[in-house]
């Protein structure tokens, strides 16, 4: 074989063998340093920024190492325009990666200052909620941004590009028709994010079912139904639909419990009763203690025992105890309070002064004024012809 070949295999040979050593090696250094920083990111600024920057230099530098031997390797033009490319393609696309882990990164660092497992989370709950918003739709144009150049990096494409120009009118109609439910999810995330009807751990009413927010996302919200079922809702139905938020400025709420009781129920007794229920409950904030008398029928009488709590899953809980506490009071020191179904016996009448209705004689019940009794067979009926 021509010893011209193995010169020239080895002229292109070591410095790409060389390059694939040291990016090798740079790679193991920087996973090691990322998996180290990685167990003091919880304390550290300086580890948290090692953690996000190490994963993606750990590919972009030996992508860079390999494209300095391919330069000075002695390759035909052709391949080394290729091979360029496609190692360019590969570090634009590190870059996004790295973007993403930035935005990321400042995204868990804004969450970390503002915990939602304290008391009063309000102010927490709309940072937590604007910044997972804007950070899920900033990702997702530096990603769609990051694509799209690298694409735009193929000839073939580009021309297709500028082919595509010429008839910007149609394809932009016919593409913002089709893109419709994309971008009108992401405009009504943008609106979320700055007018917040919603936001993190919210308290809703969402088509009849009672859940807490659980995630937004750039296209949809997680709604934790309380039986831990998961009702997943397009942002877009947020804004354009009617829905229940509890905890919209504060997770104070109130609440009844509905009792039916007798006329005869001594409702001072009943206020003095439910105010030591209340008292020795401590899901009650001391706010509202309230017993009325809302609605009344024939038979009984309809009691609201008014509450209030700190919040939601609270208030239910109290107000079950405050109407189970309630009825167990009244069967002990006032159960004629209970309501009853009161049936008055006949009156018998003396024999004498029975009517026709007795035995097989009855005596024709009694109808309205001006009402008959229409017989078909009747020949005075109008319309029937008398019989011959």
């Amino acid at each position: 074989m021509d010893p011209g070949f193995w010169h020239q295999a080895g002229a292109i040979a070591w410095p790409i063998s060389i390059a694939l050593l040291i990016g090798l090696v740079v790679q193991w250094s920087l996973l090691t340093l990322s998996r180290r920083a990685d167990a003091h990111a919880a304390t550290r600024m300086r580890a948290r920024i090692v953690k996000v920057i190490a994963t993606p230099a750990a590919v972009a530098l030996p992508l860079f190492f390999l494209s300095i031997a391919v330069r000075t390797a002695p390759l035909p033009e052709l391949w080394t325009v290729r091979i360029q490319h496609a190692l360019g393609m590969g570090g634009l696309l590190c870059l996004t990666w790295l973007a993403v882990r930035v935005v990321g990164s400042v995204e868990q660092r804004i969450l970390r200052e503002h915990p939602v497992d304290v008391a009063d989370n309000l102010v927490a709950r709309r940072v937590q909620t604007q910044t997972r918003v804007l950070s899920r739709i900033t990702q997702g144009a530096i990603i769609l941004a990051g694509v799209s150049i690298a694409l735009m990096t193929f000839p073939a494409i580009r021309q297709i590009g500028t082919t595509l120009l010429a008839s910007a009118g149609i394809i932009g109609l016919v593409a913002g028709i089709a893109a419709k439910p994309v971008f009108g999810n992401l405009i009504a995330g943008l609106q979320i994010a700055l007018t917040q009807p919603i936001r993190l751990d919210d308290v809703v009413i969402v088509q009849g079912e009672w859940g807490r927010i659980e995630e937004i996302d750039s296209t949809y919200v997680v709604v934790r139904i309380w039986d831990e079922r998961r009702l997943v809702v397009p942002l877009q139905w947020f804004i354009e639909n009617p829905f229940e938020n509890w905890t919209r400025t504060t997770s104070q709420l109130l609440g009844t419990a509905f009792l039916w009781l007798d006329y005869r129920t001594p409702m001072a007794e009943v206020r003095e009763a439910l105010q030591r229920i209340c008292e020795s409950d401590e899901r009650w904030d001391g706010r509202v203690c309230v017993a009325q008398v809302t609605d009344a029928d024939q038979s009984t009488l309809q009691v609201r025992l008014l509450v209030s709590s700190r919040n939601s899953g609270d208030l239910f809980d109290l107000r079950c105890a405050v109407r189970e506490r309630m009825i167990e009071f009244l069967n002990a020191h006032h159960p004629y309070a209970l309501p009853r179904l009161r049936v008055a016996p006949a009156r018998v009448l003396p024999e004498e002064g029975r009517t026709a209705y007795a035995g097989d004689q009855r005596a024709s019940p009694p109808t309205s004024p001006g009402a008959e009794d229409v017989n078909e067979a009747d020949p005075t009926r109008p319309g029937v012809a008398p019989p011959a």
